[in-house]
């Protein structure tokens, strides 16, 4: 009989007889997963202590290798936001079990799936398999990732109590070796703690993701009890967890905002623990794609995903408590068989936010202009994102090709992201990866003419085939047939802009005529609290508080309002500064409510 069920799992979490237990006694996981890079570090403490007034006893979250190590020829950093073992420190403090997903990949809507680019930028590189030129630089992030989370590891008194290999890699490919070596390199490094992976709740996917001896869990939003009768069939010895509950979804730019039904997700909730599984609920905070973080999916063209990743979870990107939030406080505590009682007031009590106001804004230096102090790079062909070694931001190309006379036709072929062109300093029009290879009309006169090209990096792929896929003009640039040759590249990260040199930019007068550049406004704050900013008439850019980028914005929507925790704010002045690369508005509005889009599908 123990050969036809055998036990696994030497952590204080173990299976025995197809149930999950915590020590000696059965145990369900109640859990709901917040990411400590989407949240600002001084209100972690307060963002678990809402999961766990929820009735959750357990908390997950991936590890982003990007957020800690951008650079190749900088060591991991784990300090102030970085700081992972201070959040499952947290963590534990609140009561809370901690499942941790070191990937290396991540998906979660990630730029890149959490990859550095700098990792896996040789197209040579069989990523996400055992090819050793993939995973010799994800052991050496590991020995450094490890160290940190080994010894918060239940074993050691810590809150950790399980680790997953890989994530969800039935969606992917099917290289076995791959999965093993990752389960190996967690156990070499001295994880002891139950593993387990993850993967979408059918055969096709536990086909290509499940691993014999390892835990197989689940990733689905619907029809839970539908996925438990094949995991009876396909893993009869292992109790069924849902790790990643879809109870709401993420939004892309130009589609509408999704939301979800506290009632249904109670529903469907219940459906799975009625059946003695466990669930995580993805998100129950899902924060905020501060910075560049935010991913982009890819289906026929590419879909950035926006700033705000509030997932319409349990608890709103402000921390908000929303009616599905005590839908599943009400599941969480009858399933725990806990008293509902009353949340602690500071938890009740709504979210404090400054006071309405309409901020006139000051503009500064000419997109054109900022675009042409950075320094050039020299080359043949049009150089992509990654053979320039720029992670995010925007590359600026410039070429001086022949137009003979009358109208042509200027292509991009192989455009990943967004392209804005000017031709002899005269704004043309924009090109995206859709448009790209119709091109732009231009009426040449028999003469060399500057052709300027500002490709914004939108977000890398997170998910999918095309995972790993580069940034920049990827082929080449045409005019009509023929391949334009000689360029000059400026790398433009945007990520080192920090409030001195944004105040510079501010200060300084826009070129005549300009419609995009540099703007600014300020704001006088007694005490900080939270707000939410619109830029109506602005069309898109990025966002500064205060020398913190915050994110983008699109006039395009659903997102309307960036949020800005108080955390980001100070007693006295506060300045906001936007580099807009379409068309300047006048005003910038601070708002006391998010406005996240229309939760209805857009008519065709």
């Amino acid at each position: 009989l123990a050969e036809l069920n055998p036990p696994f799992g030497s952590g204080v979490l173990s299976i025995r007889d197809a149930k999950l237990y915590r020590g000696s006694a059965e145990h369900r996981i109640l859990a709901g997963a917040i990411h400590y890079f989407r949240v600002h570090p001084d209100l972690w403490a307060d963002r678990l202590a809402r999961l766990a007034a929820m009735g959750a006893n357990t908390v997950d979250t991936y590890i982003a290798w990007n957020f800690h190590q951008p650079k190749p020829d900088v060591a991991p950093d784990f300090t102030g936001w970085r700081d992972v073992a201070r959040f499952i420190t947290l963590a534990g403090q609140a009561g809370l079990d901690v499942i941790v997903r070191p990937g290396p990949y991540i998906c979660a809507e990630w730029d890149n799936g959490g990859f550095p680019s700098w990792a896996i930028k040789d197209p040579a590189i069989a990523l996400r398999s055992s090819d050793p030129r993939f995973t010799a630089p994800v052991e050496t992030w590991f020995d450094t990732l490890l160290a940190q989370l080994v010894p918060l590891q239940a074993a050691h008194g810590g809150p950790i109590v399980a680790m997953q290999v890989e994530n969800e890699y039935g969606s992917y490919g099917d290289d076995q070796e791959y999965l093993a070596w990752n389960r190996r390199a967690l156990e070499e490094r001295g994880v002891t703690e139950i593993l387990f992976t993850a993967d979408g709740g059918t055969n096709y996917y536990l086909d290509g993701g499940a691993m014999p001896g390892t835990w197989a869990t689940a990733t689905l939003g619907s029809r839970g009890d539908e996925a438990i009768e094949i995991w009876r069939e396909r893993r009869p010895h292992e109790p069924f967890l849902n790790v990643e509950f879809w109870n709401g979804w993420f939004d892309h730019w130009s589609e509408h905002h999704h939301t979800r039904p506290a009632s249904e997700v109670a529903a469907e909730a219940k459906k799975m623990l009625d059946l003695d599984g466990s669930i995580c609920l993805y998100m129950a905070h899902g924060g905020t794609n501060f910075g560049l973080w935010s991913g982009s999916n890819h289906d026929k063209v590419l879909q950035p995903t926006v700033t705000s990743y509030d997932s319409d979870a349990p608890i709103a990107e402000d921390g908000s408590l929303t009616e599905k939030f005590f839908a599943m406080r009400e599941l969480f505590l009858a399933t725990s068989r806990a008293e509902l009682g009353e949340l602690p007031v500071h938890l009740a009590a709504p979210v404090r936010v400054l006071p309405a106001a309409q901020l006139t804004v000051a503009t500064g230096t000419d997109l054109l202009a900022f675009a042409r102090s950075h320094p050039a790079r020299g080359s043949v062909r049009p150089r992509t994102f990654d053979e320039l070694d720029q992670d995010q931001g925007m590359v600026f190309y410039t070429a001086n090709p022949f137009l003979g006379h009358g109208e042509q036709t200027v292509r991009i072929l192989g455009l990943a992201d967004r392209a804005y062109l000017w031709l002899d300093g005269v704004f043309i029009g924009a090109l995206d990866d859709s448009t790209a290879e119709a091109g732009l009309a231009v009426t040449g006169a028999g003469a060399n003419a500057r052709l300027d090209i500002l490709v914004e990096n939108l977000g890398r792929i997170n998910y999918g085939p095309l995972f790993g896929q580069g940034k920049g003009i990827l082929t080449g640039v045409l005019i009509g047939q023929r391949y334009i040759f000689h360029w000059e590249q400026r790398c433009i990260p945007l990520t080192d802009l920090d409030e001195e040199a944004l105040a510079r930019h501010a200060q300084t007068g826009p070129a005549a005529g300009s419609c995009a550049g540099f703007a600014a406004a300020e704001l006088d704050v007694a005490e900080p609290a939270d707000t939410y900013v619109a830029l109506p008439g602005f069309g898109k850019g990025f966002l500064w508080v205060n020398g913190f980028l915050v994110g983008r914005y699109w006039e395009i929507g659903p997102q309307v309002t960036l949020y800005v925790p108080a955390p980001l704010l100070r007693a006295g002045k506060n300045t906001f500064t936007v580099l807009e690369l379409e068309h300047l508005g006048q005003q910038m509005d601070i708002r006391t409510q998010p406005d996240l889009g229309s939760a209805q599908t857009p008519e065709a």
